[in-house]
């Protein structure tokens, strides 16, 4: 029987439809802990992604705790989103409690849109942010909306987020939270420390605490959360782009080949993979790079550098090699792609780097071609790239030192803070003169002691002579 031939119109929609299921079947991930919390809100955010954050009074248990009066804002802006239609305002050091559930490493994010109202003006709020004891924001404030997103590794059943106005003057405001745990295999253990004179193990980073600081779909256009199953936003990297001598966009349309101990569409989404910025291995001249990326940071941190490799450009196995710089230093010599995924193209592969950046607030991440490839081959490849900071010794993301919040009102501390002073004082002053009376009394019994004792005048053997006194219990110094 001869086969029916469909109508163009009809298979543009069972394209479109099959485009469809494939998008729904990557399910996405159902976090164990998923607090979604709409701050100053009276009812339920619905965001076009699906998900619904909710007011943050009226909650049970409770998670808005504050030692003031409660302070909620609406915008004056019809047009605002809904995450940017209300704000928690805070004159006094407050804090939100959630209860934890799955321990493990968990993704803090708060929501921040400055808007102006007869009473506040958001823009002019200077705070402190603590989560878990890591101060993630110090003497914070900004005039243009921004998301800040941490990952923190919770081992108790309660994560506290403390708000603190940065002096009597000022307040501390938030539009919405969100802590939900992470997928277990989002953020490793290890990564590969990279030194000016060598590449060492790093150890422990799933301990620490980080900052996102940038999130980049290499060679590709601005992904959305609603095409990522973790809900996030990759950006363009066309700003980021330095130097470009001969790379070239690459897109695939096939199917990405996720493997079961590989990158998985929670550690970056399809279209992240399927699109990179490729080169034939021209470098720029004085340097060994084809490509480089440079991304502003603070000095005085180390750096996760989380490179996204899939290899969507060579026609062959064993046909992609180059070298990866960090600023400059050597982070991986003759990288070969094909041999990371096992000897399958198209197949996602990440690699995380630690480096640190002491003095220039830049950070560089460049691409170059390998002395073992062929120049008729792809001789560089990128398809993502995520920076993220590490929290420094003292456990702070945004300073040299921690905050230390205190718990009761700035603004109405005064003669409570005096009197609890004054009586601290007083009672610092008697026991230094109790002690002291104690230490003259000992003296002068020392001396009585001394003044009629005989010395010993016979030792032999380590031993006192059966003649010598003895006085237990004291240890005379002379």
């Amino acid at each position: 029987m001869a086969s029916r031939r469909i109508p163009g119109d009809l298979a543009t929609g069972l394209l479109l439809l099959f485009s469809l299921i494939s998008t729904l079947s990557a399910v996405r991930f159902s976090p164990p802990d998923n607090h979604l919390i709409a701050c100053g809100a009276s009812s339920a955010a619905d965001l076009d992604d699906g998900r619904a954050f909710l007011p943050d009074s009226g909650l049970s248990p409770p998670v808005l705790r504050s030692h003031g009066r409660q302070i909620s804002l609406s915008n004056p802006s019809p047009d605002a989103v809904p995450l940017h239609r209300n704000a928690r305002v805070f004159a006094c050091p407050s804090s939100y409690a959630f209860e934890i559930k799955n321990k493990g490493i968990h993704r803090i994010r708060l929501h921040f849109y400055p808007f102006s109202t007869p009473e506040y003006d958001l823009s002019s709020a200077r705070f402190h942010v603590l989560a878990s004891d890591i101060t993630l924001l110090s003497y914070f404030g900004t005039s243009s909306p921004v998301m800040k997103e941490y990952f923190i590794n919770l081992n108790e059943g309660k994560l506290v987020i403390s708000f603190s106005p940065a002096d009597r003057s000022s307040f501390a405001f938030v539009n919405a939270i969100e802590v939900m745990s992470a997928p277990k295999d989002l953020i490793l253990d290890a990564g590969r420390l990279v030194k000016p004179d060598e590449i060492t193990e790093f150890h422990g980073l799933s301990k620490q605490a980080l900052e996102t600081l940038y999130r980049v779909n290499i060679g590709g256009p601005k992904v959305t959360p609603f095409n990522d199953t973790l809900w996030r936003t990759w950006v363009s990297d066309v700003e980021f782009l330095k130097l470009s001598s001969a790379s070239k966009v690459v897109t695939y349309s096939g199917r990405i080949k996720y493997q079961r101990y590989g990158a998985s569409r929670e550690v970056a989404p399809d279209n992240v993979y399927n699109t990179a910025r490729a080169t034939s291995g021209a470098t720029v001249p004085g340097s060994n790079y084809s490509m480089t990326w440079e991304f502003p940071v603070s000095s005085g941190y180390k750096y996760l550098v989380r490179m996204h490799f899939c290899d969507i450009a060579s026609l062959a196995l064993n046909q992609l090699y180059f070298n990866v710089y960090l600023n400059g230093y050597l982070a991986y010599q003759d990288f070969d792609l094909s041999d990371s995924t096992g000897q399958i193209l198209a197949s996602p592969y990440y690699v995380d780097f630690v480096v640190d950046v002491d003095v220039l607030e830049l950070l560089s991440i460049s691409i170059g071609p390998s002395n073992l490839s062929n120049p008729s081959w792809i001789r560089g490849l990128l398809n993502g790239l995520e920076i993220m900071k590490i929290n420094n010794t003292m456990g702070s993301l945004d300073g040299k030192a921690p905050v230390i919040l205190v718990s009761e009102d700035p603004v109405g501390r005064g003669f409570g803070a005096f009197l609890r002073s004054l009586t601290c004082g007083f009672a610092f002053m008697s026991l230094s003169v109790i002690a002291f009376m104690l230490f003259l009394r000992w003296r002068s019994e020392s001396r009585s002691l001394m003044s009629w004792s005989r010395l010993p005048v016979d030792v032999s053997n380590g031993k006192l002579s059966k003649d010598s006194p003895v006085i237990p219990g004291k240890l005379v110094d002379f």
